[in-house]
């Protein structure tokens, strides 16, 4: 089944709200309907600090130029990283996080496919576990672009999907974002599904299924809770 490819990120200041220090000021404009190949924040380590760096959505093929990618990669199994080329050569310092205000997943029942949203129950920020890397286009201007890790799903998010974005734990952000290769059994600790009693999941208008849809209104809900 395709994962999680739409997400929502509320116009914030970003060194408040992402719990990390942040020692870049980017203007990001709220958006509801966050779509693959749009261009967004993300945080990644430097030897001088967190940085906060727009990337594009989706990474190109492995081998094949960011111009010349009729489509992308947005999602990376957490289960298979290592094994995967494009992914295990990115693991040791080409990780990021990726801040969402909550992530769209969609419910088959019946004939439809019902949207739901998922957010955290204090409405803070979630930060999914991701992967990026660094290019050129045609013209010689850097391009870097990043994919989200999705991992099983826990007790809330199984009804609707099967499957949901890594999303980390503050331990969790300081273990991806520290330098070096992680241990298997390390990536499992940090990539497992986050505790289900922090998030809830309700579902939403189906205008969200059109990424032309951008407002607040899509993460309204139509129905009560799980």
């Amino acid at each position: 089944m395709v994962m999680c490819r739409r997400y929502a990120l509320k116009c914030i200041d970003m060194k408040g709200q992402t719990r990390l220090v942040v020692d870049a000021d980017i203007w990001f404009p709220s958006h509801f309907n966050i779509a693959p190949t749009s261009k967004n924040p993300v945080i990644i380590a430097t030897p001088t600090g967190n940085r906060l760096r727009t990337m594009v959505w989706g990474l190109p093929p492995h081998g094949v130029p960011p111009h010349r990618a009729a489509s992308r990669v947005t999602n990376a199994r957490a289960e298979s990283l290592a094994d995967k080329p494009m992914f295990c050569r990115l693991l040791a310092d080409r990780r990021c996080i990726v801040p969402a205000s909550g992530f769209y997943e969609w419910k088959t029942e019946g004939s439809r496919k019902v949207p739901f949203y998922i957010r955290r129950k204090d409405h803070a920020l979630l930060l999914f576990a991701g992967l990026y890397e660094t290019g050129q286009d045609p013209a010689g201007e850097p391009h870097e672009a990043y994919t989200i890790i999705t991992t099983e799903p826990n007790e809330l998010v199984a009804p609707v999907h099967d499957r949901m974005p890594a999303i980390l734990t503050e331990e969790g952000v300081q273990r991806w974002l520290a330098f070096g290769p992680l241990s298997p059994e390390a990536l499992r600790e940090i990539l497992a599904p986050c505790a289900p009693h922090l998030i809830e999941a309700y579902p939403v208008s189906s205008r969200v299924n059109r990424t032309v849809e951008d407002d607040e209104q899509l993460t309204v809900p139509v129905r009560g809770l799980l």
